[in-house]
């Protein structure tokens, strides 16, 4: 793009999005390969700016965020912005099913608006498994100034990004799965882009600090803990919690957590520590940082704090985690007046994992379909009304208990409607499941199969914790309710990568037949096109 026609989008979208009264965020992006060595071994790492993690996102509920990213990688690319809700623009969502990917040498310019959102979330390259080489980066969403937030404002804020690890770089990783063969496990932790013995933050006495933990990681769930302190967990995924303590905390793949911390033991340096959980002992991983004290020399002493071995320790506390009622949320009204629980559900999702071969090659599916990439993102020729790139329907409601098969998997669901999903997992892992575009009501899980009638009457319909990603223990069954009020073309995938990459994810067209602005709108006049789309043409400037 021109740097004439780039000036004429970002004046179009100034004058134009009806949001004159929210703030405008304007970001530049260049996107490079560069070595980078976090575990002792030189690879090929994605940076934003020379940085990795890339470039944080600091921004207020409302806000308008402007990012024009160019691509300087040899391979098409794409930025998701995992848990941003893109309300009413799946368009820009950034991942294969919604947007054409940006061609090398090529640049495009992301128009986002943190629409009536707060809290903590992450951004990622979604294709080609370069998530696995980087490229990712923290965004947090603060609360508008006049909206009371129920903790008193904390000495710092800071993100830190925790994640598994492989020494090989993405692309070798990448020909293993392209092979029909599993990946081996990963080779170490990073905090914020290091490795262990590396990170560390300074705080001081008596005061209190706020701490934004994600897990950007590809497949392990990791248990986190500072040691010697408590972690008063305030707020998950865009919603203020009720504030429990905890000695640690499982986060598991795709999902975020914020705690404060209070200085308040004998000045030294305190190991922070996060472990993988749900893995045999002998692949078990260790990532090592440091609470270090600003009036205190003295090195850690002791052994690295333990953490918790059991599924159902986790399974409790993931029950813990509670919505605080009485606090706003990212407006005026107490987050607990939308009463979930007292609305009927007009459709029940079941979705099942699978794992096996299709010809010859690894395979992972949700009820026995296993998504194949169309060569036209879903969402650009549902506008163009392009046949023959997916068929709604190609993925049941329900499993079906047959094997593995492929498909473009998009599933029909109405605009407005209040959905039950439940999530069920016959495997011996653990599964991390996200949607894109909602927040929803982790309303219940368990052990076991699902049960229509026992396993309902279990359900909390009070305090549920919205949030955007969800686990599932081995053997076992996770349930969520949502409104479908965001209209547009929403993926619904594990957050095992390679999993994700081989499969196991689908999209949920939710859709009305309504073509006013106030329900979606239309294709950005940027837009790229590819596939079957290429030499059409959106809106006029």
């Amino acid at each position: 793009m021109t740097e004439l026609k780039l000036a004429a989008v970002v004046l179009f979208v100034v004058f134009s999005i009806s949001a004159a009264e929210n703030p405008y965020r304007f970001f530049e992006w260049n996107v490079t390969y560069g070595t980078i060595s976090p575990l002792g071994v030189p690879q090929q790492g994605i940076l934003i700016n020379g940085q990795f993690p890339g470039p944080e996102i600091f921004c207020v509920t409302n806000d308008n965020i402007i990012i024009n990213v160019f691509n300087s990688l040899n391979e098409p690319f794409l930025i998701h912005w995992n848990g941003v809700q893109n309300r009413r623009n799946s368009y820009e969502d950034g991942v294969a099913g919604t947007t054409c990917p940006i061609p090398p040498g090529k640049n495009f310019t992301y128009i986002l608006q943190m629409k009536d959102q707060i809290g903590s979330y992450f951004y990622f390259p979604s294709l080609a498994f370069h998530k696995a080489a980087g490229g990712y980066g923290s965004i947090k969403i603060l609360s508008r100034p006049q909206i009371p937030v129920p903790f008193d404002p904390p000495a710092d804020d800071y993100s830190l990004l925790i994640g598994d690890w492989y020494k090989s770089n993405h692309t070798a990783l990448r020909a293993i799965l392209d092979g029909g063969k599993k990946l081996p496990p990963p080779q170490g932790i990073l905090m914020h882009g290091q490795g262990p013995n590396v990170t560390s933050f300074t705080v001081q006495q008596g005061k209190t600090y706020r701490f934004r933990f994600c897990n950007v990681g590809l497949q392990n769930s990791l248990n986190v803990r500072i040691d010697g302190h408590d972690m008063l967990l305030v707020e998950v995924e865009g919603t203020h919690t009720v504030q429990v303590s905890y000695s640690s905390l499982d986060i598991h793949v795709g999902q975020c957590m914020s705690v404060l911390v209070t200085a308040n033991k004998p000045p030294r340096t305190y190991y922070i520590v996060a472990t993988t959980r749900f893995t045999v002992p002998s692949q078990t991983l260790t990532g090592i940082g440091f609470l270090r004290y600003g009036n205190s020399n003295s090195p850690p002493s002791g052994p690295l704090p333990g953490g918790p071995t059991e599924v159902v320790w986790s399974l409790n506390q993931a029950r813990s985690i509670r919505t605080h009622l009485t606090a706003s949320g990212p407006r005026p009204n107490p987050q607990g007046s939308y009463h979930y629980g007292m609305i009927n559900t007009s459709l029940t999702i079941r979705l099942s994992s699978s794992a096996g071969q299709v010809n010859g090659k690894q395979r992972y599916a949700l009820n026995g379909v296993s998504y194949v990439h169309p060569d036209t993102p879903l969402k650009v020729a549902d506008y163009f009304s392009i046949g023959g790139v997916f068929r709604v329907g190609s993925i049941p409601y329900t499993p079906n208990g047959r094997g593995i098969r492929l498909d473009t998997s998009v599933m029909h669901a109405d605009y407005r409607a209040f959905v039950e999903i439940v999530f069920e997992n016959p495997e011996d892992i653990i599964q991390s499941y996200h949607l894109n575009g909602y927040a929803f009501w982790v309303v219940g899980m368990d052990g076991g199969a699902w049960n229509s009638v026992k396993s309902r009457a279990q359900y909390n319909l009070r305090d549920a914790v919205s949030r955007y990603t969800v686990q599932v223990y081995p053997k076992s069954w996770t349930a969520i309710y949502v409104s479908l009020d965001n209209v547009g073309m929403w993926n619904l995938r594990s957050e095992f990568w390679s999993r994700q990459y081989l499969g196991q994810q689908m999209y949920l067209r939710v859709y009305t037949t309504s073509t006013s602005l106030r329900d979606e709108y239309p294709i950005p006049k940027n837009a790229l096109l590819c596939g079957r789309a290429t030499g059409r043409h959106t809106r006029p400037l």
